[in-house]
């Protein structure tokens, strides 16, 4: 390949709208273009990085036993009404009508279309295990589509659905995919980490994340720094509080507190840690009627430690909780509190309430709480003496760093991260929803065991960028590298001698397999290496007239410090021999 062949087209400076490193490269180096919010044009640079992405993961998938297949982008409604998900998704799922009043979906995941296979296709036992997967557009309507493709609207997926007769069996697809995933982001060259996560809105059981380490990441990864435990933060735990509760040593008083309606003030006001005070957060969950009317309201007063925040996804697995919750309104709190936000707590109730402690507060005593009166908390409360013990006791709130692992082995630390890819085993949520059944050894019809799998095709790019730049620009692993070397003659247009030799090590290159680029567009050295520097190709040959003179050429890796002068008869090999270290 040569650039007067190819479309170079690099901006000295990022748009306005691009807030993340790597949006603001991908950009800058005429590898995207936007065309409306969260929908890209994937520039032929850009394209070349997202195709090598294509061809490790097809690899490593067809490598592992699964069978490549394309499902469509706009799907039929019925079948999401069939599993449910069509009136359960959120505005996310882009909804549209045909000109015959039909209507249909943008699919953002394909559950649906590929257990429809499997029940026309997969009639025995005799069949199974089969996994199906496609590379394919998918599109979600994100309310605010940002970071360029790292939250777009429209994205390339690997998409993947594994079909067994057992849960036994579901689970070793699952682990053949989990080995899987990790053999292809080992070849993409970058720093991950696999993490126990949340099913989320698609369902399931068991789900790991593949995180890549970026600081500019949106989750946070917690880690025990004595082993291998990893997971994200909506499932991460902390080793549950061990002994018994502490006896009561104060008296319970109230104690004003004028002004203070937070934990942290309330502490700073009396001299007291942080961690001896309870926060109160009031949800409420409804109870519907066949006219989809609201019945009956039921309140719940979740109690954690005043230095820690709640989870909403372990707070949804709480009985009671676990068919959804809503925040309660001002006024149901007055109603069943008798105060504003601000000074709550579980004693001196107006209206009976449900309350849930976190396992830390279960374990607490002395502990300081809203009086549920304006400018009033009360210090020295204990369970069993001045209240009765919580109606539940469970893990409700996000860890923090220092927490100790759940498997004893350490402390947890915190990182960010990137998630570029998810498995999970999702057991037979789909396939009883929709009637997709085989023939068992016995002669009786079960549902398939499913588990799904995908990887950000389109993410996975921008993620590798918030793990290697620097100031000039992109720093390409060499597997997913838009060229893997570059050629930068300095003067070809007006020496012989160097395009003759930058002419002949391309051709030499190209015959053995290098994805090399010959720079033949005559620039200036300094506008020419800043090009290759942003677009980030990891290496680069540069030849002028007056190293040759003394028998030399220039070899440096993007990330060298200074040049590495290789005699030109030797370079060929010299590049060879860098490839494959």
């Amino acid at each position: 390949m040569k650039t007067s062949q190819f479309l170079i087209s690099t901006l000295k400076e990022a748009p306005a709208d691009a807030e993340v490193v790597s949006h603001q490269l991908m950009v800058r180096a005429g590898m995207i273009k936007r065309l409306s919010a969260g929908i890209y044009t994937y520039m032929p640079m850009g394209l070349r990085v997202i195709r090598k992405v294509e061809a490790i993961v097809r690899e490593e998938m067809n490598r592992a036993g699964a069978i490549e297949c394309t499902m469509p982008v706009v799907q039929p409604a019925e079948l999401w009404s069939e599993s449910g998900r069509f009136d359960k998704m959120g505005p996310e799922l882009l909804r549209l009508k045909d000109r015959h009043e039909r209507d249909f979906v943008v699919q953002p995941t394909s559950e649906e279309v590929v257990t429809d296979i499997a029940r026309q296709e997969f009639k025995s036992y005799k069949q199974l295990p089969r996994n199906l997967y496609q590379i394919q557009t998918k599109f979600r309507d994100e309310r605010r589509p940002r970071f360029g493709l790292m939250r777009g609207r429209e994205f390339i997926m690997k998409d993947a659905y594994s079909f067994d007769r057992d849960e036994a069996g579901a689970k070793r697809s699952y682990q053949v995919m989990a080995r899987a995933y990790r053999a292809i982001f080992d070849r993409f060259g970058l720093t991950y980490r696999a993490v126990a996560a949340d099913s989320g809105a698609i369902g399931g059981d068991l789900s790991e994340e593949f995180q890549v380490i970026a600081a500019t990441g949106e989750d946070a990864i917690v880690y025990s720094t004595g082993s291998d435990y990893a997971a994200n933060m909506e499932k991460a735990e902390a080793l549950a509080p061990q002994g018994p509760r502490p006896a009561a040593a104060q008296a319970m008083a109230k104690t004003p507190t004028p002004g203070k309606s937070t934990c942290a003030d309330v502490a700073g006001l009396l001299g007291i840690p942080l961690v001896t005070t309870v926060k109160s957060l009031v949800l409420a969950t409804d109870e519907l009627n066949e006219r989809g009317e609201v019945a009956r309201t039921q309140i719940w007063l979740l109690l954690l430690r005043g230095d820690h925040d709640m989870n909403e996804v372990k707070a949804g697995k709480v009985p009671g909780l676990d068919q959804g919750f809503r925040f309660a309104t001002v006024p149901e709190i007055i109603e069943h509190f008798g105060t504003k936000p601000g000074y709550l707590g579980p004693i001196g109730l107006k209206k009976p309430v449900k309350i849930v402690a976190d396992r830390e507060v279960a374990v607490m005593a002395d502990w300081v709480c809203g009086a549920n009166e304006e400018d009033f908390h009360l210090t020295g409360v204990n369970w069993g003496r001045d209240l009765p013990e919580p109606d539940l006791v469970a893990d409700i709130r996000n860890v923090v760093a220092g927490d100790p692992a759940p498997d004893g082995s350490g402390a947890l630390a915190i990182e960010r991260g990137i998630e570029i890819g998810h498995v999970f085993y999702l057991g037979t949520k789909y396939s009883k929803a929709m009637g997709a059944t085989f023939l068992d050894e016995d002669g009786k019809p079960k549902p398939f065991e499913m588990g799904c799998y995908g990887i950000g095709i389109t993410r996975l790019p921008a993620a590798a960028i918030e793990q290697n730049h620097d100031a000039r620009g992109i720093i390409w692993p060499d597997a997913i590298a838009p060229f893997t070397l570059v050629i930068c003659p300095v003067g070809m247009d007006r020496s012989e001698a160097v395009k003759s030799v930058a002419e002949a090590l391309h051709a030499e290159l190209l015959s053995a397999g290098v994805d090399v680029i010959l720079d033949d567009r005559g620039e200036r050295p300094g506008a020419m290496f800043a090009d290759w520097e942003l677009i980030g190709v990891p290496h680069r040959v540069t030849i002028g007239d007056k190293s040759l003179k003394d028998g030399q050429v220039e070899y440096q890796h993007r990330r060298d410090a200074a040049a590495t002068r290789v005699p030109a008869g030797e370079i060929a090999a010299f590049v060879k021999g860098r490839l494959a270290a």
